[in-house]
């Protein structure tokens, strides 16, 4: 994984983890996220931020309020009484629903509490506690998989759920975050779901690579 992590450095650069400190903030941002592009989802993100600017305003809204300031995104009558949904279970100071206390808590308890929530899934869970908190986490989108399952990196045709957890205890903490954020780079531009393999820097440590499983082989 170190040598993985160091070509993929010198391909990509080393991104630098900057937490921004708001878990609804993601939590809702990945939600929204969910079956559509990162363009869209902004849009709609920007739209219910703009309509209802606290997440109290979001949680007792009309659902048709929020469906409609989200409905960029797509799926709308889907993902807003999911996001009230979500804001209602969470812990309450002064009427405001919260998760600051997920910076301080064991993270079993956190993934549990999170991953609890409906439609909540594991990476979902990780996108909050890394780039809201600066937590090691790994979450494995779409990219992640594919570049990790032909690197060898977890077992051929794991679940998401093994994914994580092979991706995480064969990580140092303190890479993850550079490693999510490149290993994503490396799947959108080379390895795509038709890989440009012959292109790629890391084909001589590659399992799928030396099977000559690629396409033009």
């Amino acid at each position: 994984m170190r040598a993985i992590r160091d070509r993929l450095r010198r391909l990509y650069g080393r991104p630098v983890s900057e937490p921004h400190g708001h878990p609804i903030a993601e939590l809702v941002r990945t939600i929204l996220s969910q079956n559509t592009s990162d363009r869209n989802r902004d849009v709609a993100y920007g739209r219910l931020r703009e309509r209802l600017p606290t997440w109290e305003r979001v949680r007792d809204a009309p659902v048709s309020a929020v469906a409609d300031a989200i409905r960029p995104g797509g799926l709308a009558e889907t993902k807003a009484p999911r996001i009230q949904e979500v804001l209602r279970l969470l812990p309450a100071v002064g009427g405001r629903p919260t998760l600051d206390w997920l910076g301080d808590a064991d993270r079993d308890e956190a993934l549990e509490f999170l991953t609890g929530l409906p439609g909540v899934g594991r990476k979902t869970a990780a996108c909050v506690m890394i780039f809201a908190l600066g937590r090691p986490e790994i979450p494995v989108d779409t990219h992640v998989y594919r570049v990790g399952g032909r690197l060898g990196l977890f077992p051929e045709r794991a679940s998401f759920e093994t994914a994580h957890d092979e991706m995480l205890a064969i990580t140092d903490p303190e890479d993850a975050y550079e490693l999510h954020i490149n290993l994503i780079t490396h799947g959108r531009r080379v390895c795509r779901p038709q890989p440009r393999c012959r292109e790629c820097g890391l084909r001589r440590m590659c399992p799928y690579y030396r099977a000559g499983r690629f396409p033009g082989r």
